[in-house]
């Protein structure tokens, strides 16, 4: 097991990407902090976590308020001894664009993706210096983060932000032994997660109504098939493990092709 008796701290923990990461991690042997501002997100991600045989704590927390973070992550060492690794996942999504988007709208969004993922690797790095733990942190970002996507200005501009907040912090960090990295989704296949909410024991969401969304993001991807949060959990399980140690600020996407294809190449008619 790559993580076998590390302890893996993860930020925003739906059923969605989130979720599907941290069971990734404890897959692989990791105790997992299942972290979220919205308390069901936490703690049912932890409560299935355990029902499975796992080790995992559920904690509610603002990502944008450095109180909070700063107790997050002590309540986090104290109950499992130290942090090894950081997922900063946390997002809200709101799709405006710069014409439409209200300045206080804008203000969180950055705050809760960029801000928080600040906080967290702050707060974390310091507790790894102080333990002396040869730590890894992983940053979520998007294709939207790579590309230019229309309406969706705070997220594209955050998710693009995170890229070189990752590769600073892997610098400054890299002499203490801890190593940054990031990892790219795309448009995730919403079926898994519908299953995965199921397994925590809540109501089936509906998602009908987004089916001929997905259904065009997957024609247009040259996989001709939408990434699951299944497999954003093994890739972070491996870029976060002593498999990957020589890879720190790097970018992993795991996005079926989308960032690398040409712009006037239509996959769906290969």
């Amino acid at each position: 097991m790559k993580l076998k008796d590390k302890v893996a701290l993860v930020t925003g923990t739906s059923p969605n990407i989130g979720g599907g990461i941290a069971e990734g991690l404890a897959a692989e042997g990791a105790a997992v902090v299942c972290v979220d501002a919205l308390a069901a997100n936490a703690t049912d991600c932890a409560n299935y976590l355990k029902s499975t045989g796992g080790k995992a704590l559920g904690i509610t927390c603002d990502v944008t308020d450095e109180a909070a973070v700063a107790a997050a992550v002590q309540k986090a060492c104290d109950t499992f001894g130290r942090i090894d690794v950081l997922v900063n996942n946390a997002v809200v999504f709101n799709k405006k664009g710069v014409l439409t988007m209200p300045l206080d709208q804008w203000r969180k969004q950055i705050d809760v993706i960029l801000t928080g993922a600040f906080l967290f690797t702050k707060h974390v790095a310091q507790s790894m210096i102080e333990r002396q733990v040869r730590g890894s942190l992983l940053n979520i970002v998007s294709t939207a983060g790579h590309q230019g996507e229309p309406n969706n200005i705070g997220y594209s501009t955050a998710k693009a932000g995170m890229l070189n907040f990752t590769r600073s912090a892997a610098m400054e960090l890299v002499k203490h032994g801890i190593r940054v990295n990031s990892l790219t989704p795309t448009a995730t296949d919403p079926s898994e997660s519908v299953e995965r909410a199921q397994r925590w024991g809540r109501p089936a969401p509906d998602i009908s109504a987004s089916k001929p969304i997905f259904e065009m993001y997957r024609s247009r991807i040259p996989m001709q098939k939408l990434p699951r949060p299944s497999d954003y959990g093994r890739a972070a399980a491996f870029i976060v493990s002593s498999e990957a140690e020589m890879m720190t600020g790097t970018d992993l996407r795991i996005d079926a092709g989308a960032i690398a294809r040409y712009w006037p190449w239509d996959p769906a008619a290969r």
